[in-house]
């Protein structure tokens, strides 16, 4: 399947880049080029950038209910097109037509979300101490925001930036990963068919160090917000200080998974297996160290490995399969270099390691476990972001503590536990920016967020609206 030429979309048109250059999107399962794209450059960045402030001014005049008939417009084509577009996540990353329903979802959700959590952002009134003055406090919308996003759900990310974003005023330049632009720029034909105004939302992809160092360099974005690794966050807040710019950022991570001796162990497994195993363990979420306690260790490490052994690897729209493949080569290269490593340091290999015998073509790997690491080790130290699951055991519930927060990162962890009394230390303890308890859930109207090297602000609820509004304080005296 090839999806042909595309071109990027800036200031309600589709454009070929100023400078001609295209880039071929090769499918991470068959090797095979399955789309051309128009590659920006600087100039292209700094139309942008130009094109997005005049939209600002459009759309921040509008009301919210003018907004949201947009909105609901959006949401509709997305819909009908629902099948394209999952066709085009499938064909860029590898991933199943089924799973690629996540992706069209979180569009939808967003869309539909987002203008009545902005209808309950209500303006604010301070009681005046001495009876002089009225005052409120108002939400305005911050300007032209620019949002730089990962590869690994390309238009779910999408959708956790424009919901919030449109819903506030503000216009919004999407760059989308180099490597999974394909979905983006599908969608950018789509607004430019619905004649969605001009310059609210544009699409463009090209060289990091031309189009995002343009962009963030820029004083006209007001709002930079990223979904990408720790690394790449700390590097555009530096670029970013030419100007005071709103920063949002869902940043790299590597969550605990603990698993408590009074845990049920078939929902653990079940939902490890999950979290390991889909996607390929392309998820920021994904579980990095499992943390089981010593008296159930052996009865979960044989549940796990008999799950993870039925998972199915492949790709297609007829196949149906539990994992695909790594986005790219380099990936499994680097991934099967880190157990290689933590092996050859003393962990034990338990399952997988290599590639599968029957993918001889694409980026596929083995789901993959290893056992006996200590905390020096790259597989508890480093966000792995692939099918590895590395399980330690522990003793006290205080060394699991320990265990689960030796890491720089602190976006999201895993407790399995039936003690409400250890529950609640848990929680209160592990510094994470997110804890879930004996099950996981996610949704547009929950709070997703990291503290520590793991990002600023959020993303879905009511919450992700502050990154896209600025507070003004108006004073009348009586």
């Amino acid at each position: 399947m090839n999806f042909g030429y595309k071109k990027l979309y800036i200031g309600g048109e589709l454009r070929d880049s100023i400078s001609g250059a295209k880039k071929d999107v090769i499918c991470p399962a068959t090797e095979e080029v399955v789309g051309t794209l128009a590659w920006a450059g600087k100039e292209d960045a700094e139309l942008a950038l130009d094109e997005a402030q005049k939209g600002f001014k459009y759309w921040s005049k509008l009301s919210l209910k003018e907004r949201t008939v947009w909105m609901m417009k959006l949401r509709e084509e997305v819909l009908k097109n629902d099948d394209l577009l999952r066709k085009a996540v499938v064909m860029e990353m590898g991933k199943s037509y089924d799973a690629a329903w996540e992706d069209i979802e979180s569009i939808v959700n967003a869309l539909e979300f987002y203008p009545g959590a902005m209808r309950n952002m209500h303006d604010e009134i301070i009681p005046d101490l001495e009876n002089t003055h009225r005052h409120k406090i108002v939400n305005r919308p911050a300007g032209v925001a620019v949002a730089y996003l990962a590869w690994n759900f390309p238009l779910l990310n999408v959708g956790f930036k424009i919901g919030p974003a449109l819903a506030a005023g503000c216009s919004i330049i999407i760059k989308p990963s180099g490597l999974t632009s394909l979905s983006s720029y599908v969608l950018g034909e789509i607004l430019y068919n619905m004649n969605f105004p001009a310059g609210v939302i544009n699409f463009i992809s090209g060289p990091v160090s031309e189009v995002a160092y343009t962009m963030t360099t820029s004083k006209i974005p007001k709002v930079l917000t990223m979904i990408g690794s720790s690394e790449s966050g700390r590097q555009v807040m530096a670029d970013s200080a030419t100007s005071v710019k709103h920063v949002s950022m869902e940043l790299g991570g590597n969550a605990p998974f603990i698993v408590c001796e009074d845990a049920d162990l078939e929902t653990a497994t079940n939902i490890g297996i999950a979290l390991k195993y889909g996607n390929c363990g392309q998820i920021c979420v994904a579980v990095n160290r499992f943390l089981i306690h010593e008296k159930v260790y052996d009865e979960f490490l044989e549940m796990f490995i008999a799950k993870a052994k039925k998972v199915k690897v492949g790709f297609g729209f007829d196949e149906k399969p539990d994992m695909g493949p790594l986005v790219t080569l380099k990936d499994r290269e680097r991934i099967l270099k880190m157990v290689e490593d933590d092996v050859a340091s003393g962990a034990t290999l338990v399952l997988g390691g290599g590639i599968p015998k029957d993918k001889k073509v694409g980026n596929f790997i083995e789901p993959t476990i290893i056992t006996g690491l200590t905390t020096e080790m790259r597989c508890f130290k480093e966000e792995i972001f692939g099918p590895v699951a590395a399980i330690m055991k522990f003793s006290t519930n205080e060394e699991a503590i320990e265990l689960g927060n030796d890491t720089v990162y602190g976006l999201v962890s895993y407790v399995f536990s039936n003690n409400e009394k250890e529950i609640r230390r848990f929680s209160e303890e592990l510094d994470f920016g997110e804890v879930q308890v004996n099950g996981v859930k996610y949704a547009i109207y929950l709070p997703h967020g990291g503290i520590k090297e793991s990002g600023i602000g959020h993303d879905c609820s009511y919450l992700a609206l502050n990154d896209y509004l600025v507070k003004k304080r108006i004073t009348i005296a009586l």
